[in-house]
């Protein structure tokens, strides 16, 4: 009865996870704001270059059904990122390109069993929102 009930838990958190994905929304025509090179990608900067305040309103609608307030993760879905190496070690280029693609329950390096889907389930969102959620999470490690 209780593994029944963590099974309805999550599938709950899932469909609640893709609700405020469809939500997120998102404008196509700001894709570029004039920025070429949004993660830095051609200096190697791991220094993000969204705008952090803008990336926690982003993160509120698409991140936190998974990844939880502030980033501290929710066993068994979603990593915690305050204490991520592997958020830590990255660049924000490396990171844009993790985020657009995800990772599938099948990747050796996913230990939650769970996929996390490109642009974390929305696919509306821009590369600069996505840095403007790398800025926010940047500031979760400081």
């Amino acid at each position: 009865m209780n593994i029944n009930k963590r099974f309805i838990i999550m599938i709950i958190i899932a469909l609640l996870a893709c609700t405020l994905a469809a939500c997120g929304g998102g404008n196509d025509a700001t894709n570029t704001g004039g920025n070429s090179d949004p993660a830095g990608e051609s200096s190697g900067e791991t220094i993000a270059t969204g705008d952090p305040v803008a990336g926690e309103e982003m993160y509120n609608q698409v991140c936190i059904a998974c990844h939880g307030p502030g980033g501290a993760g929710i066993e068994n879905l979603g990593k915690d990122m305050t204490t991520s190496e592997f958020i830590a070690d990255s660049t924000d280029a490396e990171m844009l390109a993790f985020v657009k693609t995800g990772r599938p329950v099948g990747h050796p390096d996913n230990t939650t069993g769970v996929d996390m889907p490109p642009k974390g389930g929305n696919p509306a969102l821009t590369d600069e929102q996505i840095m403007d959620i790398i800025a926010y999470i940047r500031t979760l490690q400081s």
